[in-house]
This record gives structure tokens, C-alpha cells and sequence, in this order.
């Protein structure tokens, strides 16, 4: 296994650095090749077969997340044979069209709702209903994507209450005033995060003491949402990301200007 592997996610990384020279943003990219690296080393694989591929795509839970692990096979191969002929491209069989989801706009007592669920997570770490108490309400304040939240760093958080948020979709950094009342509460929990003795800078830890995956939050929010008794009997509930249109709906009336006039984070 350990030659196939090396190989395998020898080139995938070099492909991830190419496009990353080239903006994009391939987190959820670096976690499926090397993935499937493991998968295709433990078949005794040192070059992309169809077969394999399609194995390990069908491993996936959803048609959506199938077609997403051969789409980025399928690409990492393309720019593999370009230089090797034995690479084998696969065709994607398990594409199936989607709309786009329309979202969901939490109320203001929903918002205060979810803030109570975090309160009461089991404490698995002693951290963790702080840090996600504070994490939803700056992404509800603010409207910051969840990546973007999750890579602040104690250096991005600036006087007179700015967030530097850096690298964002585009490539670009931006800076973010925020109101009054996020400072506050925002200053209450860096207090406390500023105690912890770890090496990791991230504005928000794992139980690990290190950034928090994407997928921790997405399973953990679910867990809040049952707390907060969110929309229960709906088909798709809502999700994190929702919390994004809120903050846009809160600051679209007139005349918006200077810090965020969302006041919910406490």
C-alpha cells in the first residue's frame, strides 16, 4: 500500500498546488483525493483506474456526494495523462441535476433559540459550548461564510472593532466593522480563549485545540438545532449557512453605513 499511496497522493498534491497558484480553494479537494489515494494504494493501484474510482465514489452515502468524489477524481486524472497515458479518466455516471435550495430566514427569536442550544451542549471538551456560542452568533451578526469564521485567527480580530477576514472565495482579503454589541460579546469570549495554553492561534478550537473541521460544525449545528427545537417538522431543516441570509436580511433596510447594526450576538 504505502508505494501506491505515496505516488498517488505525490500527484494529487502537486495538482491542488496548481490550482491553488491559480485562486481556488480546495479544502474539501485535498481531504477527497487523498481519500481515494488510500483507497486506490489498498488495491494495489500506482495510477487512476476507472474501476476504482467508481468503487470509491459508490462508498458515498448521496448521489450528490458520489458525483462529487468521481467529478474530482475524474479531474485530478485528466491532468494526470495529459503527462502519463495510463491514468484513466472516468466517465461520471451518478450526475443528477439540483436546484438551488431556497433559504431559510431564521427570526430573531430563532436566532436566540439556537444561541440557548449551543448553551447546552454536552461539554465533550470544556470549550465547546462557548466556542460554538460564539461562533453562530458571529456568523448570524455578520453574515461570514462558515469557512471564513473558522479560519480567523486571534492576529485577524483588530482594534476599534474590525475583523480582518483573510483569502476569502475570491482570493481577496476584507475587512469587517462590526457593531458595538458583537464587540462586547466577541471581547467576553476571546477572554476566556485567550486562557487556554495552545500553540493553535485559531479564534475558534476543536477538542483537539485546532481549527475546526467544516463537517465537526455541520454535525454539531444539527445537534443545536434539535436542542433549539428549530423547525422540526420540516423536510429539509435549515442550516448553518442560513444563518448567512439572515444577517443580509437584517442589514438591507435603508441607509445602512458604518459598523453591522446587528445586535444579536450576546
Amino acid at each position: 500500500m504505502a508505494g501506491g499511496f505515496v505516488m498517488l497522493i505525490a500527484h494529487a498534491e502537486r495538482y491542488i498546488s496548481l490550482r491553488q497558484t491559480l485562486g481556488f480553494k480546495l479544502e474539501d479537494l485535498s481531504g477527497n483525493l487523498n481519500a481515494f489515494a488510500r483507497f486506490a494504494a489498498d488495491r494495489g493501484d500506482n495510477h487512476v483506474r476507472v474501476s476504482t474510482a467508481v468503487d470509491w465514489a459508490t462508498e458515498a452515502s448521496s448521489p450528490h456526494t458520489r458525483y462529487i468524489r468521481l467529478r474530482d477524481v475524474a479531474r485530478l486524472a485528466r491532468f494526470l495523462r495529459a503527462e502519463d497515458p495510463i491514468h484513466e479518466v472516468p466517465i461520471n455516471p451518478f450526475y443528477a441535476p439540483t436546484r438551488r435550495r431556497l433559504p431559510y430566514i431564521y427570526t430573531q427569536a430563532e436566532i436566540v433559540q439556537l444561541l440557548e442550544g449551543a448553551s447546552r451542549l454536552r461539554r465533550s471538551y470544556p470549550f465547546r459550548r462557548q466556542v460554538y456560542g460564539a461562533l453562530l452568533g458571529l456568523i448570524a451578526a455578520t453574515g461570514l461564510r462558515i469557512s471564513e469564521a473558522l479560519g480567523l485567527r486571534l492576529p485577524d480580530v483588530l482594534p476599534d472593532g474590525v475583523l480582518q477576514i483573510r483569502r476569502t472565495k475570491f482570493g481577496k482579503s476584507r475587512l469587517i466593522p462590526l457593531h458595538p454589541t458583537v464587540v462586547k460579546a466577541l471581547d467576553q469570549y476571546l477572554e476566556q480563549r485567550r486562557r487556554l495554553a495552545v500553540m493553535d492561534d485559531h479564534v475558534f478550537l476543536s477538542a483537539g485545540n485546532r481549527r475546526i473541521s467544516s463537517s465537526m460544525v455541520e454535525y454539531t449545528f444539527r445537534r443545536i438545532r434539535r436542542l433549539a427545537g428549530i423547525a422540526p417538522s420540516r423536510t429539509r431543516p435549515p442550516r448553518i449557512h442560513d444563518l448567512r441570509h439572515y444577517a443580509a436580511f437584517r442589514t438591507m433596510p435603508s441607509k445602512l453605513s458604518g459598523p453591522l447594526r446587528l445586535c444579536l450576538f450576546q
